[in-house]
């Protein structure tokens, strides 16, 4: 067990998901590659200065998931869940741009 898995409250499980990175100004794909109660850990395709706070999509789950950023190492960064909420259908109006991002990236 690494010091990193200590600190955990909630055990991880691998994921290997599509996803979208939603922030004011961002808009980007990324690879959910592992989640938890907690939180969920994500890699992009390059180094992005993040905010703290973003949504990311699930693309195949339709699902926006609000968090906020723990840590950033290279094109890797660990996120806290704030909240979660369907993109199916009616959404809030502070999801739109996850829900339209979640269309344009084929989910259904």
């Amino acid at each position: 067990m690494t010091q990193s898995d200590e600190r955990r409250l909630h055990p991880r499980q691998p994921a290997q998901a599509r996803g979208v990175v939603i922030a004011p100004g961002i808009e980007m794909t990324c690879l959910i590659t592992d989640t938890s109660a907690g939180g969920l850990r994500i890699r992009t395709d390059r180094q992005i200065a993040l905010p703290a706070r973003v949504i990311v999509v699930d693309v195949a789950g339709g699902r926006a998931l609000e968090v906020e950023v723990a840590w950033r190492k290279g094109m890797e960064a660990g996120l806290k869940r704030v909240a979660e909420a369907s993109v199916r259908g009616l959404v809030p109006s502070r999801l739109l741009a996850a829900r339209e991002a979640w269309q344009r990236a084929g989910g259904r």
